[in-house]
């Protein structure tokens, strides 16, 4: 095997001696400068975002961070845990239990959009008519649409936020309003409230800033790890090895609820 045979390239980063250049730009330049979620978005699609889409995707980060002790990922992550698993197996248990029915949704969300976005643009419509259109499709085919409705919430209280600074920081485009379209058919076929929930939301935003289908979960995922990681120090610290995990015997003991100072 000739050495031409193993070179490859990318266009990542670049690793030299006392130099680290992410997608071009010196790391260390980037330190203190930058935020964690800039950083994201860099990485992810290879230019600097604006502090405001910065501002969002750091909105969008923080309102996945952990939903409670019941979810699929935190129970595997607590299960590998106390069977006194390293952090690092547990939370990697977690993260393999996000899949295509928890955490996965924003994927299919984004999907659900951008089919409707095009259909307005070849058949110009409406977001409503193109959006009735999809539904009815999936409908025919016995699919859901996915990002709407939520197990625990009748109105996702993330889902309003975010829309909310998505508009202040002139973010929301067509994708927000195409969400909200779905929100009415499904209400007016269903003949239920089915509310966007917070996947549902991430996904609309995520197509307004341009970012792929094929990695809208990521963000989910990298929220998420934070949140994993707390279960897992708790559950490491707190609770018994080996114990019978129950999905719903659970009683919250942290801070009552308080306000921002």
């Amino acid at each position: 095997m000739s050495k031409d045979d193993l070179s490859w390239k990318t266009s990542i980063t670049d690793v030299k001696p006392n130099k680290i250049l992410l997608r071009g730009y010196p790391v260390d330049e980037l330190l203190g400068k930058i935020s964690f979620s800039q950083a994201v978005y860099l990485v992810l699609k290879g230019e600097l975002p604006g502090k405001d889409v910065g501002k969002l995707i750091d909105a969008i980060l923080v309102s996945s961070v952990d939903h409670g002790a019941g979810p699929p990922s935190v129970l595997t992550a607590r299960t590998v845990a106390s069977t006194g698993a390293e952090l690092n197996s547990a939370v990697a248990a977690g993260v393999l239990a996000i899949s295509r029915f928890h955490g996965g949704a924003i994927e299919e969300a984004m999907i659900l959009f951008q089919d409707i976005a095009r259909r307005m643009e070849e058949k110009k419509n409406s977001e409503a008519d193109a959006a009735r259109e999809v539904l009815r499709e999936l409908k025919a085919e016995k699919k859901r649409a996915s990002g709407f409705g939520h197990r625990v919430h009748t109105s996702d209280p993330r889902t309003a936020r975010l829309f909310q600074l998505a508009e202040d920081l002139g973010l929301a485009g067509i994708h927000v309003k195409i969400c909200r379209a779905v929100e009415q058919v499904l209400a007016e076929e269903t003949g239920r409230s089915l509310p966007a929930n917070v996947d549902g939301a991430i996904a609309a935003l995520l197509c307004d800033l341009d970012i792929p289908s094929e990695i809208g979960n990521a963000f989910f995922i990298i929220s998420r790890v934070a949140g994993l990681v707390a279960q897992v120090h708790e559950e490491k610290t707190r609770m018994r090895p080996m114990r019978k995990i129950h999905p719903q015997d659970i009683e919250y003991d942290g801070p009552e609820e308080r306000k921002l100072s």
